[in-house]
């Protein structure tokens, strides 16, 4: 995937460069991949309320029983903890991490979904959040449908205001009608890639055959991109 900064706008100079910003992430690593340049210039300025996980990670490798998918589960924290002190510095607040199920989110309306909704909510609140980026809609992957659903009802109920902005992490880009696209300042070179490297349970044989990231993904640009929709689309979600 080749990123095209169509008509973004730079962050710095849009309406939401003093804001307050809150990531929402479906696995250990989507942060870094989707939103590593946020992190590191959020963190920069102290406006970084945090990074969310939603999943545990755990059905990026096979395993022989409990004990191996409780190993998976430590590293991928570990890891995401490690990826976000590279990218905010050790003052930046620890990832929080939601645990659901790995490929089996739940449901809007179900009671553990609104468990983390009520719970992101008070975040929002206490940590005084104004924008919340999570994967966008078209994702190609139901944890990630699952985060952005997730972000969109925590936006509506959290009484205070926040907007959705989407980023990509395996889908297209969204066309430029119908959204205000966003560039972040552009990170320093190299530090996408040394976050990246702290998630070693997914780009090395750690835990054996399982998931790698392309060498595309190791490529990626120092800055991101991020969507704000600014029409009604209907189409499901």
């Amino acid at each position: 995937m080749v990123r095209r900064p169509h008509a973004a706008r730079p962050l710095a100079a849009s309406a939401m460069a003093s804001a307050r910003w809150l990531i929402l992430a479906p696995h250990a690593d989507d942060e870094t991949l989707g939103c590593g340049a946020l992190i590191a210039d959020a963190a920069s300025r102290n406006a970084l309320a945090g990074v969310v996980i939603l999943t545990d990670g755990v059905g990026s490798h096979r395993h022989d029983g409990p004990a191996s998918r409780a190993r998976l589960i430590a590293a991928r924290r570990r890891e995401s903890a490690r990826a976000v002190r590279i990218l905010a510095g050790c003052a930046a607040p620890p990832p929080l991490f939601l645990d659901w199920p790995d490929a089996h989110p739940f449901s809007v309306g179900t009671p553990a979904f609104d468990q983390s909704r009520r719970r992101l909510a008070a975040i929002c609140r206490q940590r005084r959040v104004d924008a919340l980026a999570v994967t966008a809609h078209n994702e190609p992957h139901c944890d990630h449908e699952a985060a952005h659903a997730l972000a969109r009802a925590v936006s509506h109920t959290a009484m205070r205001t926040i907007k959705v902005f989407e980023y990509v992490v395996w889908a297209a880009e969204p066309p430029s009608a119908g959204y205000l696209t966003l560039q972040t300042p552009p990170m320093p070179i190299g530090l996408r890639n040394q976050a990246l490297a702290a998630h070693r349970s997914q780009t090395t044989p750690q835990f054996g055959e399982g998931f790698r990231l392309s060498a595309a993904k190791l490529r990626m640009p120092a800055f991101d991109l991020l969507y704000e929709r600014t029409r009604r689309d209907t189409r499901p979600q």
